[in-house]
């Protein structure tokens, strides 16, 4: 009877280091995620690092993982990675990931009013973790020189998009010429701008007979109206 139980006993236990053997390991698993994340963030400006979390249960042994991330996922920053396994056995886990990208940003150098043109002296390049920005902010400073501030700015103000307007390319008060597209006919004639605008702006124009017209800003003091 004690030969019998033990004989029992080591079957059990053969057969819970077979069990525990068939299981996925973490390590292979994380590493795996963190390769395909490094190969997405690949080309990204700055120093990488990757860390991505085991998983919280159990799973079967994978011959063959695929890496993946859900749509939506961000690039940096905090985010989520998919690992799938397509053979033996089949399953889905997403696990937590942190990509950390250490680079530089443009940021205010002195506190800015609303509707100031940012010139090279307003800015300046700081160095972060690009993560825990959001994904607009501005990287190169000769790229947003010219811009116009939507709001004031407080000193040290990563520059976002969404905070600044593109340059005037029409000015309130100068000579505008005006671009009249019809079909098959193109007229180009003199006027005086009655506002401000950006590219893409629609602007307001007093020709030299006393008319307004109003029609798209483009670049070089012109709006095109379009017939």
């Amino acid at each position: 009877m004690r030969a019998a139980f033990g004989r029992a006993a080591l079957v059990c236990l053969c057969l819970a280091g077979a069990a525990h053997a068939a299981d996925q390991n973490p390590a292979a698993l994380q590493a795996h995620a963190e390769r395909f994340l490094k190969m997405q963030a690949n080309g990204l400006p700055g120093k990488l690092s990757v860390s991505v979390k085991p998983p919280r249960s159990a799973l079967n042994a994978c011959d063959a993982l695929e890496a993946f991330q859900p749509p939506g996922s961000r690039t940096i920053g905090k985010t989520t990675v998919g690992v799938r396994c397509l053979a033996p056995s089949q399953w889905t886990v997403y696990l937590p990931a942190q990509i950390k990208l250490i680079g530089r940003y443009v940021a205010t150098s002195q506190p800015l009013p609303a509707n100031h043109v940012l010139t090279t002296s307003d800015l300046m390049l700081r160095e972060g973790d690009l993560g825990l920005l959001t994904p607009d902010v501005a990287s190169d400073i000769d790229a947003i020189v010219g811009y116009r501030t939507v709001s004031g700015l407080a000193a040290n103000a990563p520059l976002r998009s969404r905070l600044l307007r593109s340059p005037l390319v029409v000015q309130q008060g100068q000579p505008t010429r005006i671009v009249l597209n019809g079909p098959g006919f193109t007229v180009q004639s003199e006027g005086q701008a009655l506002a401000n605008g950006s590219v893409g702006d629609r602007v307001r124009v007093k020709t030299a007979s006393g008319q307004v017209v109003s029609g798209i800003a483009q670049d070089g003091q012109q709006i095109v109206v379009a017939y």
